[in-house]
């Protein structure tokens, strides 16, 4: 049934992902520079309540400057390929936070809390078919913070799929890019948390790492820009997609 403030859907209907980590999962591409995505399968929680798919997905506050603003992510081409592949209503729910360390995503922390809150409120009218997860640039900042990484994470997922009663849902980790700009003083550590993210995807059942290869940075050079984060939602998808066969 349709109505004026958003749109109810039978459980069944509409399979649904939660979307956490900080601002490349977020989105910083800009609008202008791909083609908006239209597609009647695709929804996105807003207030609780499904409503059709637009850009910006997650809307995400500027960080360090005025430019890095919510924009085109990798959610929509994400959701786009699911549902044309599964012939099957797609759900996003939007929770990450751009400029976020993995710390803050514990569970107990607020971060942690807000996205149980609305995969709650989610799965009131859908059922929640996967996690997405990218993060990891602003632990990066130290070799401390690459090297606990691992265990933090492993402790956060774990309480997450157990807090949300899904203990088989697949969990997607997209790789950070190792081209970042010099100016962030990050040296090889992307590098080495992506081989760190490799490691857990060993040991974690239903998970799967999304290759950032050739995936092309803003002038920034920090953020995906439009046309890599459409390419990375489709990627984000084949994963998904692949996960679902060997299961």
């Amino acid at each position: 049934m349709n109505i004026q403030d958003g749109i109810n859907e039978q459980q069944e209907q509409i399979q649904s992902f939660l979307m956490i980590g900080q601002s490349n999962m977020a989105g910083r591409g800009e609008f202008g520079e791909v083609e908006p995505i239209r597609n009647r399968l695709c929804y996105m929680l807003r207030m609780g309540r499904w409503q059709r798919m637009q850009e910006p997905i997650n809307v995400d506050r500027g960080i360090f400057e005025a430019a890095m603003h919510s924009g085109i992510g990798l959610g929509a081409s994400f959701a786009d390929k699911v549902a044309n592949t599964t012939q099957r209503k797609v759900g996003l729910i939007p929770c990450a936070d751009g400029g976020t360390k993995l710390g803050q995503w514990m569970p107990g922390e607020v971060l942690y809390d807000h996205a149980l809150l609305m995969t709650r409120l989610a799965i009131r009218s859908s059922v929640l078919t996967g996690i997405l997860w990218h993060q990891g640039e602003s632990d990066c900042d130290s070799d401390t913070g690459v090297l606990s990484y691992k265990e933090k994470f492993m402790t956060m997922i774990t309480s997450l799929r157990a807090d949300l009663g899904a203990e088989d849902v697949p969990v997607i980790i997209g790789e950070l890019s190792e081209n970042l700009a010099e100016r962030w003083q990050m040296g090889d550590r992307p590098a080495r948390l992506n081989r760190i993210f490799h490691e857990i995807a060993e040991e974690l059942p239903l998970c799967a790492v999304v290759s950032a290869k050739e995936l092309t940075l803003k002038s920034d050079g920090l953020h995906f820009d439009s046309v890599s984060q459409r390419e990375f939602g489709k990627r984000y998808s084949e994963a998904y997609i692949q996960l679902l066969q060997d299961k």
